[in-house]
């Protein structure tokens, strides 16, 4: 089978799937096969390729932080069960997948069942991993897990929780499955120690999962948890310990995202102090109560996050990619011809040179001795011309591939498509380099373009009706 017809398969799939559990979202997969259309078209994208396949349809949320945050203790919190083991060293250094099931019995599934099912944001994961860690790709169940238990407050979300960022051996593997997983993340929650009151000894952890936030569009999706904050009811010290980790994120960068503080009831001891015990209480519920229902919404936040997908993916390639390819078309040209003058002028001077001293003109009269030579075998003199002329040509394409190959590496691929390698289609030998557009570009993608943006406008209107009437 073809990678092409193995992408739609999966798409249509995907609409299957879609059609029972978020209907609205079947024709966006649809508009998404068009933008796919036009990625190809322009050389953005490979056959086999869609830009449907690199987003979550499913809402997510990711759990990352360090060892002993109580990240498992929270998500067994959240589904009223001792699903994952707790407990200060390192118990488990695999993502885990933890997903709703029909079934009564709860199971573990190996990392196989993630990187092999496409409806899961893991699919061929091993791939990726192989990328940073040569062979790692074949041990994908030492890094992935799936669980699947009988929950409501499952249905309709993947709960992801990562193993502690601040592990004895930091393989880039478990990095790259890190930052894949933050992509694709509605929501991601990333838990500290809050018995820990130094919030530069996680320096590793704000370097990589906060730094790294501030550059992203999609910032607001982030929230961080001081966790296991009963430790400091002795000392009644609860707005100091805040206010260092609240600095410590401002100076690592962060400047956006929710701050809570939490504990788990079952294991916290309650100080004598009721008054300062039931202010901690008052605290900790009032932040669980936001925490939990911000994970149950992200069911509508995934809708909207898909369709203005597709919305940003069409004014990227129009309005950052296109330009960007035009300016880098353009300065190819000006190399091409300014080497192509450069060529044939020395080349023009070289021979009127060589001409005069040999004494091939009479005046304004140009009467070099092969000139008999040629009238007598034309066919000969035609032969040597035209070889004149194919060695010019193929010096001309020659320079021209040269510097395609030099500015392509100058240009940096994005979420729009292999950027280099829509320049190479758009610089090949049978397009003029006094084209303006590149390969695939013109007053129908555009229009095309615009016809997607008007759908997401539907799609959105669409979405809004669910939930609200303005007109009464």
């Amino acid at each position: 089978m073809s990678p092409e017809k193995r992408i739609q398969q999966r798409l249509e799939r995907l609409q299957e799937h879609l059609k029972r559990e978020a209907p609205v979202l079947v024709g966006v997969v649809d508009r998404f096969r068009h933008l796919d259309k036009i990625a190809k078209k322009m050389g953005l994208m490979k056959n086999g390729e869609s830009f449907a396949t690199q987003i979550s349809w499913w809402p997510m949320i990711s759990i990352l932080g360090t060892f002993s945050a109580g990240k498992s203790s929270f998500i067994n919190s959240y589904v009223e069960r001792p699903l994952q083991k707790t407990g200060n060293q390192a118990i488990d250094d695999r993502f885990t997948v933890i997903s709703y099931s029909h079934d009564n019995e709860d199971k573990v599934l190996p990392g196989l069942a993630l990187d092999g099912d496409p409806r899961f944001p893991f699919y061929r994961i091993s791939k990726e991993i192989d990328k940073v860690a040569k062979g790692e790709g074949a041990k994908i169940d030492s890094y992935l897990q799936m669980k699947v238990i009988s929950n409501e407050i499952l249905k309709g979300k993947i709960l992801i929780d990562s193993p502690g960022f601040d592990a004895d051996e930091q393989r880039k593997a478990t990095l790259r499955i890190t930052d894949h997983i933050i992509s694709l993340s509605d929501l991601v929650m990333v838990f500290f120690d809050g018995r820990h009151p130094e919030p530069g000894a996680m320096q590793d952890t704000l370097n990589h999962l906060v730094k790294n936030t501030q550059k992203r569009s999609d910032s607001g999706k982030f929230i961080f948890i001081l966790n296991q904050i009963d430790t400091s009811a002795k000392e009644d010290n609860l707005e100091e310990i805040v206010a260092a980790w609240q600095k410590a994120l401002v100076q690592s960068g962060m400047n956006t995202g929710r701050f809570y503080v939490l504990y788990n009831k079952e294991l916290a001891v309650p100080v004598e102090d009721k008054n300062v015990w039931a202010r901690y209480e008052q605290k900790r519920d009032h932040d669980y109560a936001e925490i939990t229902a911000r994970m149950n919404g992200i069911g509508t936040e995934r809708i909207y996050r898909i369709v203005g997908s597709m919305e940003s993916l069409a004014n990227q390639i129009e309005h950052q990619t296109v330009p960007q390819l035009k300016a880098a078309l353009q300065k190819w040209k000006k190399q091409v011809l300014w080497v192509d003058l450069v060529t044939f002028s020395t080349l023009f001077v070289a021979f009127m040179i060589t001409s005069v001293l040999a004494g091939y003109w009479h005046g304004l009269s140009f009467n070099p001795p092969w000139f008999a030579t040629a009238q007598e075998n034309p066919v000969f003199s035609l032969s040597i011309m035209g070889g004149v002329v194919l060695l010019l040509m193929g010096f001309h394409f020659y320079m021209r591939s040269v510097f395609s190959k030099v500015i392509a590496k100058t240009l940096s691929s994005d979420s729009s498509g292999d950027v280099k390698a829509a320049f190479i289609k758009s610089t090949r030998f049978f397009r003029s380099i006094f084209q303006r557009n590149p390969k695939g570009w013109g007053r129908g993608t555009q229009k095309k373009l615009t016809a997607l943006r008007d759908d997401t406008d539907r799609f959105v209107q669409k979405i809004n009706d669910s939930f609200t009437q303005p007109s009464g």
